[in-house]
């Protein structure tokens, strides 16, 4: 098949719409449901994410898009009793795969994002895998392939409509890629560049010169994340998952701020009066997670008010104060920050050491390198430039 019509394109008055290929087949197959314009954009990128992802590493890896942009991304390390209660997974009666713990941490690492997203697997979506998307709000997934039992779980879901796509793992695409602006035809080479070497790390600048394995393995998913990530971007990645991604902003301190509000929000939804909130019985997921990004932020009192907590809590909880909140982000250490061009000045180290950051990838290249090298030295933090630039647009 060289082309799949579509209901429509980014939006319903945009008609007619397809995806399609000129030369051979198209690599993917749907297998359920009936993706639009912006879940194949979702799907493909992701694809490509997870694919890196596994690569670099050896390990299952799992994304969720929203919109052409990464709202979490893994691989597939284990999980721990904290990260298993606050990705919501406490109580599943299975084993958490490779894959499955691949998507728990990137669906969970920012689970208001994530709502509603696009799912990519790097490997085969397995029983348990699909038991997990299907207690999610999703418009579907884009995986290698699926066990028997997962597709007959996920053909289900959405009362038959969820969207399920096979990739042809065998695909590679021209060197040359286009794409179309108000009629006119834009033509590039496609980024094939190689973010697994270690002679990323090679030009430290830095008085601290020492990256562990663990943080060139987060500093190059940092990257690879990046390199699918709308522009502006910078990736806080810490244990093999990213924690907090701000892409699309015009500012790269705007960025390093909406990443690092982001990191710090999954911080505290360990803090343990988050993880102790005494939940009504039978609240919905998203309603759970709704009310957690209220009671952590700036607008808490709207979720403790007389007449309001009582929809969520069965007693009113204490509130999680400034100096509360300060004390357990300090807490959080060994962060890795990953950005797709330079940072142009020290505030973007500045908000970073503020989430834990110890580790950080950067193009290099601004005027003030100077200033950028002496806030790292300032807080111990270690520093590579790459030379390498990602915008993606």
């Amino acid at each position: 098949m060289q082309e799949l019509a579509l209901k429509y394109g980014c939006n319903p008055n945009q008609k007619p719409a397809r995806v399609f290929i000129e030369n051979g087949e198209l690599p993917v197959t749907v297998l359920n449901g009936r993706p639009g314009y912006i879940n194949f954009l979702d799907a493909l990128n992701g694809w490509q994410l997870v694919k890196e992802l596994k690569e670099a590493t050896g390990i299952p890896a799992a994304t969720s898009f929203k919109h052409v942009s990464p709202a979490g991304a893994a691989i597939g390390l284990p999980l721990n009793e904290t990260l298993r209660k606050i990705y919501w997974v406490d109580d599943v009666d299975f084993e958490l795969t490779s894959i499955a713990s691949a998507y728990a941490r990137a669906r969970g690492a920012d689970r208001m994002s994530s709502y509603g997203d696009f799912i990519a697997l790097s490997d085969t979506c397995d029983k348990a895998t699909a038991l997990l998307i299907k207690r999610e709000v999703s418009d579907g997934v884009i995986a290698p392939g699926y066990t028997e039992e997962a597709l007959d779980i996920l053909r289900e879901k959405r009362k038959g409509t969820y969207n399920v796509i096979q990739i042809d793992t065998n695909y590679k695409p021209e060197p040359i890629e286009q794409k179309q602006v108000f009629g006119i035809t834009f033509e590039q080479g496609r980024n094939e560049i190689d973010l697994t070497a270690d002679n990323l790390f090679d030009n430290i600048p830095t008085s601290n010169k020492d990256f562990s394995e663990e943080a060139k393995r987060d500093l190059k998913i940092a990257l690879i994340i990046l390199k699918y990530t709308q522009s502006n971007s910078v990736c806080y990645v810490k244990d093999g998952q990213a924690i907090g991604i701000g892409a699309g902003q015009q500012s790269r301190i705007h960025c390093t701020r909406l990443a690092g509000s982001k990191a710090d929000i999954w911080w505290l939804r360990q803090h343990p009066k988050v993880m102790n909130l005494p939940w009504v019985e039978k609240i919905r997921r998203a309603d759970r997670d709704n009310t957690i990004d209220i009671y952590i932020g700036e607008e808490w009192e709207d979720v403790l008010k007389d007449g309001e907590w009582q929809k969520f809590f069965t007693e009113k909880p204490q509130e999680l104060t400034r100096e509360e909140k300060k004390e357990w982000i300090a807490k959080n250490t060994g962060v890795s920050l990953g950005s797709d061009a330079f940072f142009p000045f020290g505030d973007n180290i500045e908000r970073a050491h503020k989430s834990g950051v110890a580790y950080v990838a950067q193009a290099g290249g601004s005027v003030r390198d100077d200033h950028v090298i002496a806030t790292c030295d300032k807080y111990g933090i270690a520093m590579a430039f790459t030379g390498i630039r990602l915008f993606h647009h």
